[in-house]
C-alpha cells in the first residue's frame, strides 16, 4: 500500500531527524491547493501505484544473521524492534544464530538465501570473514544491511550508531572523573571494526592514541588489549593481569562495552578498587545501569537499540521494493577505514551517568526497582 510505504519512509526519517521537529507549517494558499489538486494522481493511477507497492512487499522475506544471539541486547531490544517494523511493512522475519563463529555465520547467510530471504541483515562476527558471503548474496540479487558492525563492501548498507562518538563520550566521562594517572583500555573483538572506531573516539576526547604518549604526561596507558568476542570473562582476566602488572595502581579504565565493564568491575572489586576507579561501558545493559546507580561504573553510553532495529526493519522493507541502497531514506555517504565510500545511516548515542539516569527510566528502558537495586536511599536522584 502506498500509505504503508510512506509511513515506513517517514519512520526512518523521524528517527534520524527528530531534533528538527516542532516547527509549524502555514496553511497552503488557495492557489497552492488548486495546483496540488491539479497535480494529484487520478484514482486509477493511485490504485495502480498501490497495487505495485503491495506486489513489492508481498513475499518480502527478511533474514537476520545474528553473530551471538545469547547477548542480552539482541533478543531484548534489537530483534523485537526489527520484527515490529517488518510486520508494519508487510514483510516476514526469519533468522539464525552463529553463536560467535565466523564459519557458522557464513553458512547461515547461505541458509537464509535458500529459505527465500529477499534482504539479509547481518550482525557480523568478523567483518572481513563475512565478505565472501556478502558478495554471494549480492550476486544472487539479495541486498545486504551491515547491522551495527562494519562490513567493508560499498554495495552493502551500513546501519549503526556513531561508534566514534561512543568512544569519545566514554573517554570524556572517564576524564571528567579522573583527568590523569594510570589508564587501562579494554577493547572489544579485534575482528570487529567497532573496537577501533571506539578507540579513535577516545583519542578525540584527549586519550593518547595506541602506542603514543601524552605530551602533557598526565595520562599513562599501562594496559591496552583487544578482547575476544567482547567476552566479560576474558575482560576480567585481562583486567586482573593489568592490575597485577601494575601493583593495583590503576586510576581509570575505559572499557568499550557493558559486558566487559562487568568483568572489569569484578576484577576491581577483588582488590578493593570498585567504586573508586572510574569505568566506562556502552549498550544500556540493565546490570550496567544498576552499576551506574551503585557507583561502580561511571558512564554507560546508551544506544537505544529499539531505534536501530526499527531503522533496519524499515530499510529492509524499502529494499524489497527497490534494491538500490542509495534510495533508502535518511542515508548519507560514509568513508570507511578501508577507504571505501559506504551508504550509511549513523544514529546518535547518549552518555548516561548517575546525574541523568532518569533518561532511561523515562524511556522505559529499565524499571526503577532494577535500576535502584542495592542503592543507598537518598544517594541517587533517579532512585528517590
Amino acid at each position: 500500500m502506498v500509505n504503508r510505504r510512506l509511513a515506513s519512509l517517514a519512520g526512518v526519517a523521524a528517527i534520524l531527524f527528530a531534533a528538527c521537529s516542532g516547527s509549524s507549517t502555514p496553511a497552503p494558499s488557495a492557489a497552492a491547493s488548486a495546483a496540488a489538486s491539479a497535480a494529484a494522481p487520478s484514482a486509477a493511477a493511485s490504485a495502480a501505484a498501490s497495487a505495485a507497492a503491495s506486489a513489492a512487499t508481498a513475499g518480502c522475506v527478511v533474514g537476520v544473521s545474528w553473530n551471538n544471539y545469547q547477548e542480552e541486547r539482541w533478543a531484548k531490544w534489537d530483534e523485537p524492534a526489527i520484527k515490529a517494523a517488518l510486520t508494519a511493512g508487510g514483510a516476514t522475519y526469519i533468522s539464525n544464530d552463529a553463536k560467535s563463529s565466523a564459519e557458522t555465520q557464513a553458512n547461515n547467510v547461505d541458509n537464509l538465501i535458500s529459505q527465500g530471504a529477499k534482504v539479509i541483515i547481518i550482525l557480523a562476527q568478523d567483518g572481513t570473514a563475512i565478505k565472501p558471503s556478502v558478495t554471494k548474496a549480492l550476486a544472487a540479487g539479495v541486498p545486504v544491511i551491515a547491522y551495527d558492525r562494519l562490513i567493508e563492501d560499498p554495495k552493502a548498507l551500513y546501519l549503526t550508531f556513531d561508534n566514534k562518538l561512543v568512544g569519545k563520550l566514554q573517554a570524556t566521562a572517564v576524564l571528567a572523573a579522573k583527568a590523569s594517572g594510570n589508564f587501562a583500555i579494554i577493547k572489544g573483538n579485534k575482528a570487529d571494526a567497532n573496537a577501533d572506531f571506539l578507540r579513535s573516539g577516545m583519542v578525540e576526547a584527549g586519550v593518547p592514541d595506541v602506542g603514543k604518549t601524552d605530551p602533557a604526561g598526565k595520562i599513562v596507558i599501562v594496559g591496552e588489549t583487544y578482547t575476544d568476542n567482547w567476552d566479560p570473562a576474558n575482560a576480567q582476566k585481562e583486567m586482573e593481569q593489568i592490575l597485577t602488572a601494575n601493583n593495583n595502581k590503576i586510576d581509570a579504565v575505559i572499557s568499550e562495552n557493558d559486558g566487559m565493564a562487568g568483568g572489569v568491575v569484578a576484577a576491581l572489586k577483588a582488590v578493593g578498587l570498585a567504586g573508586t576507579v572510574p569505568v566506562s561501558g556502552q549498550d544500556g545493559d540493565l546490570p550496567a545501569l544498576n552499576r551506574i546507580a551503585l557507583g561502580t561504573q561511571t558512564v554507560d553510553v546508551w544506544k537505544d537499540a529499539r531505534l536501530l532495529g526499527k531503522a533496519a526493519g524499515d530499510a529492509a522493507v524499502q529494499l524489497c521494493a527497490n534494491p538500490d541502497i542509495t534510495k533508502v531514506a535518511g542515508t548519507a555517504p560514509f568513508t570507511s577505514p578501508g577507504g571505501n565510500t559506504l551508504t550509511s545511516q549513523l544514529l546518535t548515542p547518549q552518555a548516561i551517568t548517575k546525574d541523568n539516569l532518569n533518561v532511561v527510566l523515562d524511556a522505559k528502558w529499565i524499571d526503577k526497582a532494577t535500576l535502584c537495586q542495592g542503592v543507598k536511599a537518598g544517594s541517587v536522584a533517579a532512585c528517590n
